[in-house]
């Protein structure tokens, strides 16, 4: 069996629109035409296609059970997404794209039938209902139940709605980054800057009688940073992103954003080479999370659990991690990047306690996998677009707050590794093991924060990091990130300052 090892990382150029622009309209504008990008109105590109009646959903369920099968589902998309990005104080481009297409989906004990259409029309409907059947061939139908709208708690507010907002009003902020990136320091060369933001518009209506439908706006703004003194070079960056309106940058300044990966790209002109070991490790708070969203949030997936295959299959209710180790996935947490009202499948979105104080306590779950394991739905169905069918995936995960100073934890370290920045990473999520790149790190040395480190490495194994956390603070923050498992998935990790006794530092100095 081919194992596909999962990744978490920061948003490539381009990517955040081509997860919705794959049979979609793209128009790409050069630095001259920025200024026309405006006339693209998300507003005017509202697409009636969401707007197909009940009764005609009813009969594509219908068609879609013909043959057999315990649960069907249409998942109508609409995407209005929008990039502009800046290099070297110059801009280089925008695109604006508009994409569009349902799926249709058919569940038949452990097969999965699925077929989708760029067209969303009653015929391309039908057809994608009638390929999807052949999975259920000679099976006993479910029942279809009439389709009645329902609704779920919202998560999501929006002051200042992004069709609405002026393309003058994007670049400014693009401006003000980079003015202030520039600002910082005079080591600072350069600055590329990326405002990415979209609106998803999603219609769900299954065999079960639900019909829901919403609207997530999206933001997502990356500032890289390149210092030189003339002998090193370093490229820090930081990442600001929310399901909100444009209010997002009267919360956080994109000032803001940009000094923070200035100050990273002048602190790390110095480092040396990084030790290789074993070692104590003190993770700073917030995208460290990220850390234990590969390692453990991957293998509590359920897909993998149902299979039989990982690192916790068969240890529900059985103590995994240290006592002062609790771990959360929570798609509720107001307006956050992996927050969503309801899952790609309709389940509303919930605070799902996976491991507490060390004991096992749950997986994350979609529809078939909660069929597989006689467990609830946890609301962690999603999808990267309508051309993917529904996975288990994490949303906002992190390692509740503890009981630890951060102060007291660095200080009770006589040497170590801090790891104030990772830059991602991958796990195995069979083997439970893992690796990631320490984007910003220092040495400890008599219980303090001393000289940064380049090049150096985390790896592990799952079960030893979260059995070796022997102090938790009490100052959980959160960052947020793409997660890639087949498909891509919005995610926002977080957790407070964290020491690991012992873990396998791979470096550049020997």
């Amino acid at each position: 069996m081919k194992i596909e090892e999962h990744s978490i990382r920061d948003i490539p150029r381009r990517r955040f629109l081509e997860l919705g622009m794959k049979g979609g309209l793209l128009i790409a504008a050069s630095p001259a035409l920025l200024s026309q990008l405006v006339s693209c109105s998300s507003r005017n590109a509202a697409s009636p296609g969401l707007n197909i009646d009940n009764a005609t959903l009813g009969k594509v369920i219908a068609r879609a059970l013909s043959r057999g099968g315990d649960f069907a589902d249409i998942y109508l998309e609409n995407r209005i997404s929008r990039q502009i990005t800046m290099e070297e104080s110059q801009f280089r481009g925008g695109l604006y794209g508009i994409s569009q297409g349902a799926g249709v989906r058919v569940i038949s004990g452990n097969k999965t039938g699925y077929a989708y259409t760029d067209e969303i029309t009653e015929a391309k409907l039908l057809r994608a209902a009638e390929v999807a059947s052949y999975v259920a061939q000679n099976g006993s139908p479910a029942t279809p139940v009439n389709i009645t709208s329902a609704s779920r708690p919202s998560f999501v507010t929006v002051k200042l709605p992004l069709d609405e907002i002026s393309d003058e009003k994007r670049i400014e902020i693009i401006k003000r980054a980079d003015q202030a990136a520039k600002d910082y320091d005079p080591r600072i060369k350069m600055a590329m800057i990326e405002y990415n933001d979209e609106v998803r518009s999603r219609v769900i209506a299954n065999s079960e009688g639900l019909y829901l439908r919403d609207e997530l706006p999206l933001l997502f703004f990356i500032v890289q940073v390149m210092s030189d003194n003339g002998s090193a070079r370093h490229m820090a960056r930081e990442r600001l992103s929310l399901h909100s309106g444009f209010e997002m940058f009267d919360t956080v300044t994109p000032e803001t954003v940009a000094r923070n990966a200035a100050r990273e790209a002048v602190a790390m002109l110095d480092a040396e080479d990084a030790p290789a070991g074993m070692m104590d490790v003190v993770m700073q708070n917030g995208w460290g999370g990220v850390l234990v969203h590969e390692a453990v949030g991957h293998p509590l997936e359920a897909d993998n659990i149902a299979k039989e295959v990982g690192a916790f299959t068969g240890k529900l209710g059985q103590k995994v991690a240290n006592e002062c180790f609790t771990m959360i996935d929570d798609g509720t947490l107001p307006n956050f990047r992996g927050t969503i009202n309801f899952d790609d499948e309709g389940t509303e979105a919930k605070r799902n306690v996976l491991i507490e104080k060390g004991v096992l306590k749950g997986f994350m779950t979609d529809i078939l996998s909660a069929r597989q394991l006689s467990m609830e739905r946890t609301g962690n169905g999603r999808r990267e677009s309508f051309r993917y069918i529904p996975i288990p995936r994490m949303t906002n995960t992190f390692i509740e707050n503890g009981k630890d100073n951060p102060e007291d934890i660095l200080a009770s370290t006589k040497k170590g590794i801090y790891v104030q920045s990772l830059s991602g990473g991958s796990v195995n999520p069979v083997t439970g093991v893992f690796n990631f790149t320490c984007r910003e790190a220092y040495l400890i040395e008599n219980g303090k924060k001393t000289r940064p480190v380049k090049g150096a490495t985390l790896i592990g194994s799952c079960m030893d990091v979260i059995s070796n956390i022997d102090a938790v603070g009490n100052d959980l923050a959160f960052g947020p990130g793409i997660c890639g498992k087949g498909q891509s998935a919005e995610v926002t990790a977080g957790q407070p300052t964290v020491r690991i006794r012992g873990i396998n530092v791979g470096g550049s100095r020997a």
